[in-house]
């Protein structure tokens, strides 16, 4: 896939067909000669409890990958033998006009959605009971518990509410130019918060100033929504892996683990940088720093088609190993280390996982050749398929005492930790670097750019003192 100017793509269409072949293909190799339609319910309106407002919308991510639809209320029926999409949006609601305006148009609904025919949703059991009609022993191809209870399809043959999303979950791994896009302009503006946020790091005195600089920016640039709650961790806080309170002092503090990502159009970033609050890094967080700093750099550097993840999470633990018997924190020989697991003490968790729609996007298959140990937190299993985006956050080294004293005492680890040398890197809370990377036929694409290296870092932050 070559780069090209993601503002020129995404004017364009999201290409919803395009998403809706690739899915009905993927179906007929699971189902062969499979008939009938599919059909997906967007997310409803749904009100808070004793209230009459609305929660925060959210659309279901399998309905906008077929649709590019971010309306609520909306409905989607895939025509699998005429090869003909249809969207369905709510009517104009006379009593709803006066205080949301006029709703989208079927007209405005055809010109905006890559799809062929636009009604409204109080036609959907007629437009279903008419494909039934013309398609005998037809299939009515749903998931399961998404959609609305009046609806019973029937005339078809079968309803199965399972093999769609199945398939839509491996569809959704491998990205289009127009998704990748997507990603490209989430990790833009994503990536002009972060250092907006590194330039003002050591004036701010609570970590929720930050915070605020961090969403301030993204929506000064139109990204609005988070992908995940932002992590701005100060200190020790940084052990904690998704800690979200956000809102402690940073006085007396070493660094600032700052893990946040907008979202364009739904489509997710998810970029993680440590950095010193002073600008400049102590002799401890410096040298964990950089053995996490190279644990990213070399995994990624693996990274083309065909890849086993599995294999780069190895790589990333034996990084580990290296650089923490390099400083004195474990002792013995890689090869005995590497067998005792100790490592998991300070990378407990996985490599990394698919991005897309979700932050935690599908299709990473995690429950395959399930095991403790290593592998037990891996989200992607594994080869790499060119297409695919995913986040290399090997980057990753916790010095957190709910998770090491357990290995302390425990007679199969704790020969293997010094915890002399332990006690001087407990401040240094946690380091993790994270980057969202296009995996391509040859090699890699990095989607973020936002500086990571010890020098850069250190020059930007003291140059706002």
């Amino acid at each position: 896939m070559v780069a090209r100017d993601f503002e020129t793509i995404l004017k364009g269409k999201y290409p919803g067909k395009a998403h809706a072949r690739k899915a009905v293909g993927l179906l007929s190799d699971i189902i062969c000669g499979a008939r009938g339609a599919i059909y997906l319910a967007g997310c409803p309106t749904k009100l808070l409890e004793d209230s009459d407002e609305a929660e925060p919308f959210r659309q279901r991510r399998h309905f906008f990958y077929l649709t590019g639809c971010n309306l609520p209320d909306c409905h989607f029926i895939y025509d699998i033998q005429g090869e003909r999409s249809i969207l369905f949006i709510p009517p104009i609601d006379a009593d709803e006009v006066i205080w949301c305006g006029l709703p989208m148009s079927i007209e405005e609904a055809l010109k905006e959605y890559d799809v062929d025919e636009v009604r409204y949703n109080t036609e959907i059991a007629s437009t279903l009971q008419k494909l039934s009609a013309t398609y005998s022993s037809s299939t009515i191809f749903t998931i399961a518990d998404q959609y609305p209870q009046h609806l019973t399809f029937e005339g078809f043959a079968n309803n199965d509410a399972i093999t769609i999303k199945r398939v839509l979950d491996i569809a959704r791994v491998v990205k289009d130019e127009y998704e990748v896009s997507m990603i490209r302009k989430a990790n833009h503006i994503s990536g002009l918060a972060h250092e907006s946020v590194m330039q003002q790091t050591n004036t701010a005195c609570n970590e929720m100033e930050l915070e605020a600089v961090f969403l301030g920016c993204c929506t000064s640039k139109g990204a609005k929504k988070m992908a995940y709650p932002p992590i701005f961790a100060g200190g020790r806080a940084a052990a904690t892996l998704h800690y979200e309170v956000n809102n402690a002092p940073l006085v007396k503090k070493l660094n600032i683990l700052v893990d946040a990502g907008a979202e364009w159009e739904n489509y997710a970033s998810d970029i993680t940088r440590t950095y010193p609050l002073s600008g400049k890094f102590s002799h401890e967080s410096r040298a964990i720093y950089n053995i996490v700093l190279r644990m990213q750099k070399e995994c990624i550097a693996m990274i083309k088609e065909g890849v086993n993840w599995d294999d780069l999470h190895m790589l990333a633990h034996e990084v580990v190993i290296e650089g923490l018997l390099a400083i004195g924190i474990l002792k013995g020989d890689k090869a005995t280390l590497l067998e005792s697991q100790t490592s998991m003490a300070f990378f407990p968790h996985g490599l990394g996982h698919y991005l897309g729609l979700h932050t935690h996007d599908v299709g990473g298959n995690p429950g395959q050749q399930q095991s403790a140990g290593y592998f037990r937190y891996l989200r992607k299993r594994g080869p790499l398929p060119a297409g695919a985006v995913i986040t290399v956050e090997p980057g990753k080294i916790y010095f957190c005492r709910t998770i090491i004293e357990p290995y302390l005492q425990d007679p199969k680890h704790s020969k293997y930790i010094d915890s002399h040398t332990l006690e001087r890197y407990w401040g240094v809370g946690g380091v993790r670097i994270e980057d969202n990377v296009l995996v391509t036929v040859n090699g890699y694409e990095n989607l973020t750019n936002v500086i990571k290296e010890v020098d850069e870092l250190e020059s930007l932050i003291s140059s706002r003192c």
